[in-house]
């Protein structure tokens, strides 16, 4: 049974924001210290992620636990049951789709719950978040091919040391090639970053 009635109901449901949330205000604050640039509330890309990092080509969604559906730390009211869980269950629907339409826009895509902002395990969190970042911006100046030189087995390939980061190697010709697909590098180029809260004991 509800303690309040409809039209109560319906106006505290109202006051609950959609941006600028207090889990927002964690991940932004920790940003901006840190000295990340970023966009707010794009409504230009599928579903107007809270932070957009350009140069670093990730969007950001920090998701309250209840609204979004999340299976580590969310609860169903127990009246209108089935009408929340329906809500709940389209909800989850459109982020997925938001979510791959970014990833085949070439976005790096981070998910941060709400329960993950907690105290007990904020830190780590935002720490696991930093790390991402830079390691994504890293990955985008990583050579993903082999370079292959072709020469014959008396002859040494030339410029080895040319360039450090680069990976040579010496074959015949002839030798079938053993570069990755383009399909293998999109596939190793897109993830999620989501940890949930009871991987740290929380069990929210």
């Amino acid at each position: 049974m509800d303690i309040w009635d409809k039209k109560k109901r319906s106006a505290v449901m109202a006051k609950i924001r959609s941006k600028d949330t207090k889990p927002e205000w964690i991940v932004r604050r920790y940003l901006f210290s840190r000295g990340y640039r970023y966009r707010k509330n794009v409504k230009g890309l599928p579903g107007t992620p809270d932070i957009v990092m350009r140069k670093y080509g990730i969007v950001i969604f920090i998701h309250g636990c209840f609204w979004h559906g999340h299976e580590a730390d969310s609860h169903v009211p127990r009246t209108h049951t089935d009408f929340w869980r329906k809500k709940i269950e389209r909800n989850r629907q459109r982020d997925a789709r938001n979510k791959a339409e970014l990833k085949r826009m070439g976005w790096r895509v981070m998910t941060i719950w709400e329960c993950q902002l907690k105290p007990a395990v904020r830190r780590q969190t935002l720490l696991e978040m930093e790390y991402f970042i830079n390691h994504t911006y890293l990955e985008r100046f990583r050579p993903r091919h082999t370079v292959v030189v072709y020469a014959s087995e008396q002859q040494e390939a030339p410029g080895r040391a040319a360039e450090g980061n680069m990976t040579y190697r010496t074959r015949t010709k002839g030798e079938p090639s053993v570069l990755p697909s383009a399909e293998q590098c999109d596939e190793q180029g897109n993830a999620d970053f989501q940890h949930d809260a009871v991987d740290h004991g929380q069990g929210q």
